[in-house]
């Protein structure tokens, strides 16, 4: 993707109403474990609802004008448990831990070694390759976050749980690449919600999830979906510390007015994923809103280092509502571009 302010989104488009049970999504936590009661099409006809549902995905992104698309995440409960309930080591009987709300939310209780034992997401690349030519980015828990997603009763310490978490999502993102994946992202919210465990050995877990993966690589970091995580804070707590990482693209929410863009700086070999839509606000930004939003990040970094997004998933706005943000985040980096185009 070699456009001048390219676009994008983190992952997760809403789900139709016809695949999943809204109400059951939003009063819940995120899930950790599998939550089969979410959907509302029976086991034997799930997956084909599901490629239905991940073609209506693809082509509202292309009809909005999004240059780097996803699947959607529609096969998805949420955006970690597919993957993190796919490996060995890991009980039938969940366990608990906390939430980043503070709230017990059932987990993955880990009794062995972590594992991977078959690929989870190559059928969900391949099928988005086979029905886009766009730069297609898939994503994936990373290893640090499913570590805090998870009630350890095997490991040691959690490092050396987040590194067998890392060796299994390394040997899942390399056969992504091969199933035709142009971007991996990891998703890593949790750096910010615990980010004085995420300092001890977080980067080296990221890192080794991502060795030998060729690139863009990308990771996101954030403040919690706004569905879930009301307060927004002024300044990440993990940030800087990427700077020793091995990944691209670093996703972060921007669309918020009081978040200091100044630690931008502070990574100058950085290409930033730039959260400039609201998912907190129903209302759909105007075009001149997100080409502000846009032009506020240039007195900290260059515009060639910009990547146009929304600033966390999608998953819990309407689809009418999101697909309205999808094309003012087209229109409005295309005011930008025009402008550093000089026509």
């Amino acid at each position: 993707m070699n456009r001048l302010l390219p676009t994008t989104i983190v992952g997760s488009y809403p789900q139709p109403d016809w695949l999943i049970d809204r109400d059951n999504l939003k009063g819940r936590l995120p899930p950790r474990v599998r939550v089969r009661d979410i959907w509302r099409v029976a086991e034997p006809f799930l997956e084909a609802a599901q490629d239905d549902a991940t073609l209506l995905a693809i082509r509202d992104m292309e009809r909005a004008g999004i240059d780097i698309v996803t699947d959607g995440e529609m096969r998805r409960e949420s955006y970690s448990n597919r993957l993190a309930t796919s490996f060995s080591g890991i009980d039938t009987e969940p366990g608990a831990a906390l939430d980043r709300t503070g709230h017990a939310n059932p987990v993955p209780r880990i009794t062995g070694p972590i594992k991977r034992l078959r690929p989870a997401e190559v059928r969900d690349v391949e099928f988005l390759r086979r029905h886009t030519d766009r730069t297609i980015k898939i994503t994936l828990p990373g290893p640090f976050t499913m570590t805090q997603q998870a009630q350890n009763d095997y490991y040691q310490d959690e490092e050396a749980l987040a590194m067998d978490y890392a060796a299994a999502v390394n040997e899942e993102a390399k056969d992504l690449k091969k199933a035709g994946a142009d971007i991996i992202q990891l998703d890593e919210p949790y750096l910010q919600a615990r980010h004085q465990n995420a300092k001890g050995y977080a980067i080296r877990a990221i890192n080794r999830a991502l060795e030998g993966v060729a690139g863009p690589t990308a990771l996101h970091l954030c403040f919690g979906y706004a569905h879930i995580v009301h307060e927004r804070q002024t300044a990440y707590s993990f940030l800087p510390e990427l700077a020793d990482s091995i990944v691209d693209q670093i996703s972060i929410e921007t669309a918020q007015p009081n978040l200091d863009l100044a630690v931008l700086k502070e990574l100058p070999g950085k290409t930033f994923i730039l959260g400039v839509i609201d998912l907190g606000d129903p209302s759909v930004e105007t075009p001149e809103i997100v080409a502000a939003r846009i032009r506020r990040a240039f007195d900290f970094v260059a515009p060639e280092r910009i990547i146009a997004a929304p600033d966390c998933g999608m998953k819990y706005i309407s689809r009418d509502v999101a697909f309205g943000k999808l094309k003012a985040l087209a229109a409005g980096a295309a005011i930008v571009r025009r402008e550093l185009e000089g026509r």
